[in-house]
């Protein structure tokens, strides 16, 4: 956001074809004749305020727009729209311009917009009596402070007379919310989810750098920029602590963690040194170098503990291999005890040799098994994010790889380090200075490593490793459930659990339980005893 000393110079430069290579289309929500008005009372009341600086009559914002856009929506319809839900939004007038630049590279708008508003009726103040103002315009208590030695009024001093109007006001005071901190953010946001609603690709689709979060942002390098490369240089120092956060998230350091560092490192540092020293940019790049290094070493702490406790498992499941005996000598061990008493026996023998009673049997066992079955719920539905969890799974292994190079890596540096070090006599003037350049050489590939490892992600699509991961961790939970809610159905209502229930109600039929045949065989010994008597 910028702000406009002279707002009226401004919007004839965004408007005019004379001035501008590409000009698209202008748009007004109010006459030119406003924005007249409105500098004059801005004028007004910073001459009565007596700050230092200069005025600031409007403020302009430059919103960027994607390449598709001159394809897809008419200049003058979507510059309409841009402006038109500003103003209903902000509730203030405004002017805009739609350009390219001149090689066609940035298709953005600029969006002039007024902090205060119209009132629905000028407010006018009438002077009670003659009242005096001197060159400089401040109203003075008597007129011989506004006359010469001839008694004339002095050039630049005027009076106005009992009953005329000596103020006129148009507009309210300056809206505070235009100077808030947040403001901004609150545009871009604003802007972004507009965007994203018009664009017709996914991969066009914005997002705004949020600065609470765990990445630094780089500042864009403007034309003629005398502080160009400054800029540049501490833009680089911020795509290395970037790389350095891409690569802690896959080692498996805490979010927590690595904001803590970024605070104390980063955060508090540029406070203190602001505090300190004031704004000195060339600063930046050494503090953020120290945050690097520290976030570095907690990278490393935490690899060498995940491969210690990597070595302990294993080591743990051999030893469980060789000692614990096997599930099929286990098995052979185990009495076998399917045997059929022989008291059963007799008892089928028994209810063959009576065919009613067999029959009835078989009814009532019928009658239970088709009351028991139960009705077979739908089988689960494999969700989005679950079913997206192989190709996420994918490029979580990929990370993993890259990681696992970059540590050996590291690790052959650190030795060479270890061995430039310990180098003495003869041996420190003749081998320290290859040494060093191979360490020199293995640093370069070690940078190279790290901006590969996020490109990895940008490749794939996603912005960073951070949004990955919390895609990746919901996709997975995901997963998890699921796979537990098809195996549990499976295990209940599958084919093969299916066919042997079936197969169990045979059983069933075939081979009744002991109970029912003693049941039977009390109604056939009852039955031989009535035929007896």
């Amino acid at each position: 956001m910028s702000k406009l000393p002279n707002v009226r110079g401004r919007i004839t430069y965004i408007s005019s074809h004379a001035k501008q290579e590409n000009l698209y289309a202008v748009y007004e929500t109010t006459d030119c004749h406003y924005w007249t008005e409105l500098a004059k009372c801005n004028q007004q009341e910073f001459e009565k305020s007596n700050t230092e600086g200069k005025c600031i009559e409007a403020r302009e914002f430059i919103i960027a727009l994607p390449e598709s856009f001159p394809n897809l929506y008419e200049p003058d319809k979507l510059l309409q729209l841009f402006t038109d839900r500003f103003k209903e939004k902000y509730g203030v007038e405004c002017v805009s311009a739609l350009h390219h630049n001149k090689r066609k590279t940035n298709y953005h708008i600029h969006l002039i917009f007024s902090e205060r508003e119209l009132l629905p009726e000028p407010i006018e103040k009438t002077a009670t009596r003659n009242m005096f103002y001197n060159e400089q315009g401040k109203h003075v208590r008597t007129k011989k402070e506004i006359f010469d030695e001839n008694g004339n009024v002095r050039k630049g001093c005027k009076i106005v007379k009992k009953g005329e109007v000596y103020e006129r006001n148009l507009f309210t005071a300056k809206d505070k919310l235009f100077k808030q901190e947040n403001f901004v953010d609150e545009v871009k946001h604003f802007y972004t989810d507009l965007i994203n609603l018009l664009v017709k690709d996914d991969k066009e689709k914005l997002h705004v750098f949020d600065n609470s979060r765990l990445y630094l942002a780089t500042k864009k390098i403007g034309k003629n920029n005398p502080k160009a490369e400054q800029i540049q240089t501490n833009n680089e120092m911020r795509m290395r602590w970037n790389c350095e956060v891409d690569r802690a998230i896959v080692s498996g350091v805490s979010e927590t963690e690595i904001q803590q560092i970024k605070k104390k490192y980063i955060t508090d540092r540029i406070r203190e040194s602001v505090d300190i020293f004031g704004s000195q940019p060339e600063r930046l790049g050494s503090i953020i170098m120290t945050a690097v290094t520290a976030l570095a070493l907690l990278i490393s702490k935490v690899l060498d503990k995940a491969r210690k406790l990597s070595a302990k498992f294993f080591e743990k499941e051999v030893v469980q291999m060789v000692t614990e005996p096997s599930e099929e000598r286990t098995l052979e061990k185990m009495p076998q005890t399917d045997k059929k008493p022989k008291q059963e026996h007799n008892l089928l023998k028994e209810l063959i040799a009576n065919p009613s009673a067999q029959k009835q049997e078989l009814q009532s066992q019928t009658q239970v098994t088709e009351q028991k079955t139960p009705q077979i719920p739908p089988k689960p539905v494999v969700s989005t994010e679950a079913a997206a969890y192989p190709k996420l799974l994918k490029i979580y292994k990929e990370l993993n790889r890259q990681n696992g190079i970059i540590f050996d890596a590291e690790r052959e540096r650190n030795e060479l380090e270890l061995e430039r070090d310990s180098l003495k006599g003869f041996a420190k003037l003749t081998k320290k200075g290859e040494l060093q350049s191979r360490i020199d050489r293995k640093n370069e590939e070690i940078d190279l490593l790290k901006v590969g490892l996020s490109g990895i992600i940008k490749r794939y699509g996603y912005q960073n490793v951070q949004e990955f991961y919390q895609i990746y961790r919901k996709s997975y939970n995901a997963y998890i459930a699921c796979k537990e809610q098809v195996t549990k159905w499976e295990k209940t209502y599958g084919d093969d659990n299916q066919k042997k229930s079936k197969e169990s109600v045979l059983e069933r039929l075939r081979n009744p339980p002991k109970k029912t045949a003693d049941y039977q065989q009390q109604g056939i010994l009852k039955g031989k005893d009535r035929g007896a008597r």
